[in-house]
């Protein structure tokens, strides 16, 4: 592996996604651990996803502001020490602070910065590496969150079952690692910036803002980081409690699958997009989300709830990266500023996602179905994105501005 070759430069990337993976993933696989060994109740434990997710879009939003001016590379180095220095915080300041959950709370904090800088700096920096296909590189990239939300769930699984659920901590140390030799790998490779790789000037953020075509795409990512994280976040506390199933098969058969087949999907997307039209392959996957939450949320059979969640991880696939696809060809010079804020978007989803089924599930007496059946919310909502989208479009409300190439509806 050649440090100094862009190639290098997109092997650290994929494994930025899955340093990402690993930050918005270990943690839920504990959930139920730390209810019992801190007595952390479930209503508490929702605030640390909520608050996880909306310290990234804080930073999202910042991003918007000082990436440019700090650079790719800094923001990139920063982003993994954040997340090394969380991970490894999880394993100690719980046992010394005088409230556990005030730990938890600061080590998420911590590593939910490094989140959020990843979020914002990783496609951008993909993007502007000089590839052909730039849409298979996009969608490659992001079907390694799936393959390291895998590598977390199965790698941590095993971990737990030959040395017991007690040694969390050192598995969150091994972890670890993986973000602090990424960041060091980080330091050397080549990084160029949007707008040296595409010659486009970056539109301001005033007209950005004014692009009606921009706030459709931002309501729609907003969908897409709720229809994935309010299944994903639950996954394993959802098998475990709901469902009764021992943990270590629940935490195979339910997180492990639904990130398969969301990785499957991206694949696929990776592969075939040329050949397929991306807006009926969202619709359709909004349908079969729809689907497979009345599924998990209502199936009266252990093994059917856990096909509806794994269905759910095929559904949710296409959602982030097709959103960001449809921005890339849609608005042209939107640069930072507009990954900044549609990562901005679909944090304010993850956020919301799985925050709506906690809150509904304790409010419940702690019923994951309930709550997950109150989240069907966010996929009936991209699908009314979807078809508005598309009946515009269909009616020749929608044109190519012969300015700037944007796809945006008339008087946008």
């Amino acid at each position: 592996m050649h440090l100094k070759s862009f190639q290098t430069t997109m092997y650290a990337c994929f494994v930025g996604y899955i340093v990402q993976a690993i930050v918005n993933n270990f943690a839920p696989l504990l959930f139920v651990t730390f209810n019992r060994e801190f007595g952390i109740p479930l209503s508490s434990i929702t605030l640390l996803i909520t608050f996880n997710f909306l310290l990234q879009l804080l930073v999202d939003l910042a991003a918007v502001y000082f990436v440019d001016r700090i650079g790719y590379r800094a923001s990139a180095v920063l982003a993994h020490v954040f997340a090394t220095a969380g991970l490894a915080l999880l394993t100690v300041l719980p046992g010394v602070t005088p409230d556990p959950f005030v730990g938890l709370f600061i080590s998420v904090a911590i590593y939910a910065v490094g989140g959020g800088l990843l979020e914002v700096i990783i496609s951008p920096i993909v993007e502007a590496c000089p590839t052909d296909n730039k849409e298979a590189a996009m969608s490659l990239l992001h079907s390694f969150y799936c393959w390291g939300y895998m590598g977390v769930v199965f790698l941590s699984t095993v971990f737990f079952a030959v040395f017991g659920i007690s040694n969390w901590r050192i598995a969150a140390l091994v972890w670890a690692l993986v973000p602090l030799i990424n960041g060091i790998i980080f330091t050397q490779v080549p990084i160029q910036t949007l707008a040296e790789e595409s010659g486009v000037e970056d539109i301001p953020l005033g007209r950005l803002l004014r692009r009606r075509i921009f706030w459709l795409l931002f309501v729609m990512m907003m969908c897409a980081g709720a229809c994935e994280q309010a299944v994903s976040q639950w996954a394993s506390a959802y098998a475990e409690s709901a469902l009764g199933i021992q943990k270590w098969v629940g935490d195979l058969a339910g997180p492990m699958a639904f990130a398969a087949l969301m990785g499957t999907a991206r694949l696929i997307y990776g592969k075939k997009g040329e050949g397929l039209d991306l807006q009926k392959f969202m619709v359709g996957s909004a349908v079969l989300c729809l689907s497979s939450y009345l599924v998990v949320s209502l199936s009266p059979w252990p093994a059917l709830g856990l096909v509806g969640m794994a269905l759910c991880g095929f559904s949710v696939g296409i959602m982030w990266p097709g959103t960001f696809s449809l921005a890339t060809m849609s608005v042209k010079g939107g640069g930072m500023a507009m990954f900044s804020l549609l990562a901005l978007a679909g944090d304010i989803g993850c956020s919301g996602g799985p925050t709506l089924a906690g809150m509904v599930s304790a409010a419940a007496g702690d019923n994951l179905r309930l709550g997950i059946l109150a989240a069907i919310v966010f996929p009936l909502a991209l699908l009314a994105c979807l078809v508005f989208l598309r009946s515009k479009r269909h009616e020749g409300l929608v044109k190519r501005s012969a300015v700037d190439g944007e796809v945006a509806p008339d008087g946008a």
